[in-house]
């Protein structure tokens, strides 16, 4: 039984796509695919550019500078993205809840999948979970699915890059 499907994949996978956009739509269900989504549905070539537009806007949920500007930015792709919960079991995998409308495009799936994974994080992990990497040349947004919650960089090189940097100023 899947108790919260939305929760840390789905973010992660909105960050991974966002930093490395798909160049076609194949690669986009391919990663999809190879993140745990199911894709039982038709696609399109229209979905890829839906997406990218899509994760546009998500990536202002990471941009965001206060708690509050987050949260509206949430709630605006919560708003245009998701339906009231149902369970579900259509891939035969265990009862679930889905946070969309059935028959949805790829695009419509994953802006329902992001905007509640993104939602559940940051409440259940904190709104400051979210952002965009602390080395100055590098624009890479994460998750921080730590422990801590105190991460700053996009990855442990970005962290090293910049704590050498650190180290040569003194």
């Amino acid at each position: 039984m899947h108790l919260n499907p939305y929760g840390e994949y789905a973010v992660t996978l909105a960050a991974d796509l966002a930093n490395h956009p798909p160049a076609s739509t194949g690669e986009l269900v391919g990663r999809c695919v190879d993140a745990g989504i199911v894709v039982d549905f038709p696609v399109t070539d229209d979905d890829l550019a839906d997406v990218l537009a899509m994760l546009d806007r998500w990536s202002a949920i990471a941009d965001a500078t206060s708690d509050e500007t987050r949260a509206e930015q949430v709630n605006l792709l919560l708003t245009k993205a998701s339906a009231y919960p149902r369970l579900t079991n259509h891939a035969g995998d265990g009862w679930h809840l889905h946070y969309r409308d059935d028959q949805q495009s790829l695009a419509g799936v994953l802006e329902a999948l992001f905007s509640v994974g993104t939602a559940l994080h940051l409440v259940g992990r904190g709104m400051h979970r979210l952002g965009r990497c602390a080395l100055e040349e590098c624009t890479a947004i994460y998750a921080d699915t730590s422990r801590n919650g105190r991460q700053r960089y996009c990855s442990p090189r970005c962290a090293n890059r910049d704590a050498v940097r650190r180290h040569r100023a003194r």
